[in-house]
């Protein structure tokens, strides 16, 4: 094994291919293979295999080169999108958007919640991003189906017990993060949450009394949703990519 063989799953991510946790995905599916230097024949990788010099690295049966160019895009997120990369599904962000499958989204919004989705295939950024120790901030504006009492809205700063699923789909009890949360309205309110449980907000709303009528994230850490309409996207400016990097701790 050479000093410098790279796992599959980093080797995915530094090309701008996809996220590490995304490449998982797509190697569980069967679709990264390798040839090996010296070899003409292609295998199906594991989450452990490890790319060397001279390997050839194939996804969907086209190899990887070395790099793609970084690419950045917010999307107003409409209620109906499924944030998904499977074709199966004819609603998902990746044919939605229609950039190519290159592109990899940056936390997931449910079907049902709209606003800002970060499509990139900057590895780096996202992996930083995703890491829930890193406690990064998302903004969110929420409507809720009756009158929030000033109670509800305190239980939820400090943190509720709800429960969500768990990697084999059974439902674990989990105390949320403390937040911090600004009444709107009677029945609205924006919340900045620091970590990102299966439809969270959702269900805090529910362990108070209250359901969640509409969920607009408008911030993803530096970067705002804006005026961009529902529906539309555009690119970052190269500001926008600097201050993002910026706070994630990758520089420029």
């Amino acid at each position: 094994m050479q000093e410098n063989a790279m796992r599959i799953n980093k080797y995915l991510s530094e090309r701008g291919i996809c996220s590490r946790r995304e490449a998982d995905a797509r190697i569980e599916k069967g679709r990264v293979t390798i040839c090996r230097a010296g070899s003409n024949v292609y295998e199906k990788v594991t989450p452990g295999t490890k790319v060397e010099e001279g390997d050839i690295v194939c996804l969907d049966g086209k190899p990887i080169g070395e790099s793609l160019k970084k690419v950045y895009v917010m999307l107003h997120k409409p209620a109906g999108i499924v944030c998904t990369s499977e074709k199966r599904e004819a609603m998902n962000v990746i044919d939605f958007v229609g950039l190519g499958s290159h592109l990899t989204y940056v936390g997931r919004l449910d079907k049902e919640s709209t606003g800002l989705l970060l499509l990139t295939n900057d590895g780096a950024l996202n992996n930083a991003m995703m890491k829930a120790v890193n406690g990064h901030e998302k903004e969110y504006v929420c409507t809720v189906d009756r009158a929030v009492s000033d109670l509800s809205l305190d239980k939820m700063r400090s943190g509720v017990e709800i429960e969500v699923p768990d990697k084999n789909h059974r439902l674990q009890k989990v105390k949320t993060r403390p937040c911090k949360i600004k009444r709107l309205d009677k029945d609205k309110f924006s919340i900045i949450l620091t970590q990102g449980l299966n439809r969270q907000i959702r269900r805090m709303c529910i362990a108070c009394g209250v359901k969640v009528k509409d969920l607009k994230r408008v911030r993803l850490l530096t970067l705002q949703l804006g005026r961009l309409q529902e529906g539309h996207w555009r690119y970052l400016t190269r500001q926008e990519v600097e201050d993002l990097r910026r706070a994630c701790g990758l520089g420029e």
